[in-house]
């Protein structure tokens, strides 16, 4: 069984690994459909809890799904919506059930849809995270069921992907991992919170590496991986490392809208190396942060990359980006975002040619 190649879109095949930063309602704030593709970021992902909400089957379906709706040639993948209604407090089936969630995802007219999960809370005793579990694979089961009898007469189907749940009880990541794997699916996603406790400093949290690798382990090779949520650069390349090929978060677009910017710790594109140091930002990794909010920075005339060919790099200053954050024009967190966003698609084209 050989490792997936390429993310297959209905606009053509996506190399491996790729980013799909979070346009929740079909928008990255402060940038349109162009600017997102101008930073040859290959696709976006889709929240099916509020677009659900927000627009509905009927309009969806008039605008001939959610590429077309807001003019983007790119790939997309749909979330089942769980994760979001959890953060509400409300029980996930009051108002979405799994059929509802992929019936809803089809008519999206996305490249991937997501199984509705049970999220396990970080804080999930065993017999907490077991129910979870339980009814994660459950829900999986009549997800593929209304899948399949959706696509039945179609020529071609979206990918589908399964979550697996369990917190930080490895048995329970591995069971819950090995029963999906039984239902049938293209890929499985690392669902649940990913940051653990770290070990000797309980007021500090670190990745949790060791359930990603459990996960890992236990799912065939032909699977595509998805690291749901994840994540940082640093973490990404560990994933990636893991066999993992498939991210999304909102780090880079909400930290640009914050004044927080990545950068390479390199003079040019050819010479970034992410695979030389992988350590977080500010600790001698491959990458650092820009935080435009410094009294020097009003008269640097720098650009905030030379490791970057963004429209941020390769036309304003470092100075003319402080002045612009430090006078509220929205053109800051438009520029800062496109940058961020050309960060992730440098990183996905290296991780891209160290794979081969």
């Amino acid at each position: 069984m050989a490792k997936p190649k390429f993310f297959k879109s209905k606009y053509g095949n996506i190399p491996l690994p790729v980013f799909f930063p979070d346009a929740t309602r079909t928008v990255l704030k402060s940038l349109d459909s162009k600017d997102i593709e101008n930073t040859k970021t290959r696709g976006i992902l889709v929240n099916t809890y509020h677009l659900y909400k927000d627009l509905g089957k009927k309009v969806i379906k008039e605008h001939g799904g959610i590429r077309e709706f807001m003019n983007f040639k790119g790939g997309a993948i749909s979330d089942s919506g769980g994760f979001q209604i959890h953060t509400l407090g409300s029980k996930v089936t009051d108002l979405l059930t799994p059929e509802d969630s992929i019936n809803f995802q089809i008519a999206l007219e996305t490249d991937m849809v997501v199984v509705l999960d049970d999220f396990t809370p970080p804080d999930a005793d065993y017999d907490e995270a077991k129910k979870t579990v339980e009814n994660t694979i459950e829900w999986a089961g009549r997800s593929k069921t209304e899948f399949r009898r959706l696509m039945k007469d179609k020529k071609s189907s979206p990918y589908i992907l399964g979550v697996v749940q369990g917190g930080k009880y490895q048995d329970l990541r591995a069971y819950c991992t090995q029963e999906l794997v039984k239902i049938g699916f293209d890929g499985l996603g690392y669902g649940g919170w990913p940051l653990r406790q770290a070990q000797g400093k309980p007021e500090l949290t670190e990745f949790d590496y060791e359930t990603a690798e459990t996960i890992a382990d236990n799912t065939p090779e032909n699977y595509f991986l998805y690291g749901l949520g994840v994540g940082k650069p640093h973490e990404i390349v560990a994933l990636t490392k893991m066999g993992y090929n498939i991210f999304d978060c909102v780090l880079p677009t909400r930290d640009a809208r914050h004044k927080r910017l990545y950068v390479y710790n390199a003079n040019s594109i050819d010479e970034i190396d992410v695979n030389k140091e992988n350590l977080p930002a500010g600790k001698a990794g491959f990458y650092s942060y820009f935080t435009p909010d410094k009294e020097r920075y009003y008269h640097d005339t720098g650009p905030i990359s030379k490791a970057c060919d963004c429209l941020l790099c390769t036309n304003y200053s470092k100075a003319y980006l402080a002045h612009l954050f430090r006078t509220g024009d929205f053109t800051a967190g438009r520029l800062a975002t496109i940058h961020n966003l050309r960060f992730y698609s440098i990183l996905m084209e290296k991780l891209s040619a160290y794979k081969k």
